[in-house]
Formats: structure tokens, C-alpha cells, sequence
């Protein structure tokens, strides 16, 4: 299976934080799955890390989690581009945009691992928490 990740559950995997789901902990632990990390995630891992809200930076995820075999580091292109759900913010739209060219274009089997409310109830994509 194939999940696309958004910030929180990284930045909850990489500090290791109770906040992070079993359910999610336990996918992220499993190498029989390949992880999407979209770059708006690094953006906003770094944004978050220079105003001192998290102590995970992105030199980090690029260590530890998109070094891994099953890591696609996913830029946003012109696909995620023209899939941009205008419902969301711009944040959570270009994750859901990136599930979307893995599902729609791609044609895999895609779930997007998020807390985020929104993402969830917008029903656009399979999510997972």
C-alpha cells in the first residue's frame, strides 16, 4: 500500500510522540509500504523548526525518513498542480493533490496518513489515523 504523509504524523514519528495514532505509528514502522513525502511537508517542517515550535528540522526527515528504501520524496509538479482540491487550504490541498496523482494518474491503491479533520471530511481521499 502506498500512504501519503502529512506533517504532523512525521514530525510525531520522528520525535517518537504519544500524539502520533498506533494505528499510524505501526504503518509508519512497516518497510512493506512505500511512503509518499510530499515537499510542501518540508516546507512546512521547516517553517515550523525556524519559529521554534517543533525540534525536528528538515535536514532530519531527509536522514531518516526519505534516505529509507521505501521514501519517495514527491514534488509539486504540474500534476499535483492541476489536482489542487480549492476547498482546502493550500497546505492540506497540495497533500491530498499528491494522494490524488498516486490514485487518479498513478492508479495505486493510496491513503493519506493525517489527524487533519479536514483532509478527512472533505471525503476527497482514503485517510488513515
Amino acid at each position: 500500500m502506498t500512504y501519503v504523509l502529512d506533517t504532523h504524523p512525521v514530525v510525531w514519528f520522528l520525535e517518537t510522540s504519544q500524539r502520533l495514532s498506533v494505528r499510524a505509528r505501526n504503518l509508519l514502522r512497516d518497510p512493506s509500504h512505500t511512503f509518499i513525502l510530499p515537499t510542501i511537508v518540508l516546507v512546512e517542517i521547516t517553517y515550523l523548526y525556524t519559529k521554534g515550535r517543533i525540534v525536528i528540522d528538515a535536514a532530519m526527515v531527509q536522514q531518516r525518513l526519505v534516505s529509507a528504501s521505501n521514501c519517495v520524496l514527491y514534488p509539486l509538479d504540474e500534476q499535483v498542480a492541476m489536482l489542487i482540491p480549492t476547498e482546502l487550504n493550500i497546505h492540506d490541498a497540495i497533500i491530498v493533490a499528491t494522494a490524488l496523482v498516486y490514485r487518479d494518474i498513478l492508479t495505486e491503491p493510496v491513503a493519506v496518513i493525517t489527524k487533519n479533520g479536514e483532509i478527512t471530511r472533505s471525503g476527497l481521499i482514503d485517510t488513515v489515523w
